[in-house]
């Protein structure tokens, strides 16, 4: 797959200022009549967590993040949107509290932008899960362009190097403008970008209007 995206970092421009909460209090009004009380109420609790671990380091950032996200139910999007393939906003994910791989994924990254971690250092990596036998995503975390990336996995709670994570067989990484035939030391060899990707540009937009 080739992906050609501007930088994702402007995604969630009002979102990315510290002394701004994740999600406003008008977008917090609308999850509640959409989804009703308790799905607000997780909003509230996204909302601590990650205030609590704001001036934290990006490790207790990644942990704190992704054991928040992994307690969201699995579920594939034919059962949630009817549709094959369809990668949901954060607001979504969160609102709806199920999910599939690609959500999951979505969900963190955003979160750990808003906390301030590096987008260069965050990749969406495309695998092949030896156990299940089907390709799967997860988040990837390069403290370096050449170091062993981290694994946030919804199929596995605990944060691992790449080299301990041996089900899973790495393919691609790439993030808003970049492309990588992934390994599992450094970011991988960099591709040409020639052509959009239809997920990612429909998740953009999608994220842009607020699609809740």
């Amino acid at each position: 797959m080739i992906f050609k995206s501007i930088l994702i970092i402007f995604l969630l421009c009002s979102c990315l200022f510290a002394d701004k909460p994740y999600v406003d209090k008008k977008t917090l009004d609308r999850i509640g009549q959409k989804y009703k009380v308790f799905a607000k109420k997780r909003f509230f609790f996204l909302q601590q967590t990650l205030d609590i671990v704001k001036n934290k380091s990006d490790m207790e950032k990644l942990e704190s993040v992704n054991q928040f996200y992994n307690e969201v139910r699995y579920s594939s999007d034919i059962k949630i949107y009817g549709k094959k393939d369809y990668w949901a906003t954060p607001y979504e994910f969160l609102g709806k509290d199920k999910g599939d791989c690609e959500d999951y994924v979505i969900a963190k990254y955003f979160a750990l932008i808003y906390l301030g971690v590096d987008s260069k250092k965050l990749f969406f990596t495309y695998v092949r899960s030896t156990k299940f036998k089907a390709p799967h995503m997860v988040l990837t975390y390069f403290k370096t362009p050449r170091s062993e990336p981290l694994i946030l996995d919804n199929n596995n709670r605990r944060i691992f190097p790449a080299s301990k994570r041996k089900d899973l067989i790495p393919i691609y990484n790439f993030n808003g403008d970049s492309l990588y035939k992934a390994s599992t030391s450094g970011t991988g060899k960099k591709l040409n970008q020639k052509k959009s990707h239809k997920k990612w540009d429909e998740l953009k937009l999608n994220i842009e209007k607020r699609k809740i």
